[in-house]
């Protein structure tokens, strides 16, 4: 009912031999299930490199899309399998195409932390600052996901710091709201914004609600302003405050009253 081949089920689950008599019989290497997933997409997916091939050698399309906008290389560069992704740019994939969220293979890799499938599609001409529908870049999402080598790598390569989503969340606030630490400290090489964003928020206020004291400290180190009211008119201390932060309520108490930058 879903459309699912006995080619398909062959591809997924890595039966080269079976690929190749099924193929051989006649077996369709375009067909697709009802969600536009084709064989060459499930190979790619468990990283089984010599179905890929054989399909690709037989006629299947490399750029052929799933009702989402997927493709077999969205799915390898998820899944981490950096020789399908070779082999899939090698015969004509799109470095830059993008899902129905307009989400790029390179949000993906970075999204899931495949650094090594993120530096080839760099080398392959990936756009660094293409957005997704909510105004996500790849830096954004590895910065809320937590991959400093993947955030110092996009911003060796010229990635805004600053590029904020569409509610104003910049990648500094993101990962200081996900207490990151090693992310904040790659961003704050690149002098991000430490003052109010477009969402009325500050990084430090965003360190305050996770409670991350180390946070707390690399942003007033760099020079946040522990004094400065969101559009709620909390202070930094505030918010700590509110969610029973105890040590981080304490740090930032003293830092205001000293009206410290350290």
């Amino acid at each position: 009912q879903d459309g699912t081949t006995p080619l398909i089920l062959a591809a997924a689950n890595g039966h080269y031999e079976c690929v190749k008599e099924l193929i051989e019989q006649g077996a369709d290497p375009r067909a697709k299930r009802i969600t536009g997933t084709t064989p060459l997409f499930f190979a790619s997916q468990g990283g089984f490199l010599d179905i890929v091939q054989y399909l690709l050698a037989r006629g299947a399309p490399v750029d052929s899309l799933s009702v989402d906008g997927g493709s077999a290389l969205f799915v390898a560069c998820q899944c981490g399998h950096i020789d399908v992704v070779k082999e899939l740019i090698k015969n004509g994939a799109q470095v830059n195409t993008h899902m129905k969220d307009k989400a790029s293979p390179l949000f993906i890799a970075a999204q899931n932390g495949h650094y090594k499938i993120l530096l080839y599609l760099l080398a392959q001409g990936a756009e660094t600052d293409s957005r997704r529908t909510d105004g996500a870049t790849a830096l954004w999402i590895a910065a809320q996901m937590g991959h400093d080598h993947i955030v110092a790598q996009l911003l060796r390569v010229g990635s805004k710091v600053d590029a904020a989503r569409h509610d104003g969340a910049t990648p500094l606030f993101k990962a200081a709201h996900k207490g990151h630490s090693a992310v904040v400290g790659e961003l704050l090489k690149y002098k991000p914004s430490l003052g109010i964003l477009p969402n009325g928020e500050t990084a430090l206020h965003a360190a305050a609600f996770s409670g991350s004291l180390p946070v707390c400290k690399q942003l007033m180190a760099a020079g946040a302003n522990p004094c400065m009211k969101n559009q709620e008119h909390h202070t930094p201390a505030d918010i700590a405050k509110k969610h029973r932060h105890t040590s981080v309520y304490e740090y930032l108490k003293t830092c205001e009253t000293r009206g410290q930058t350290k």
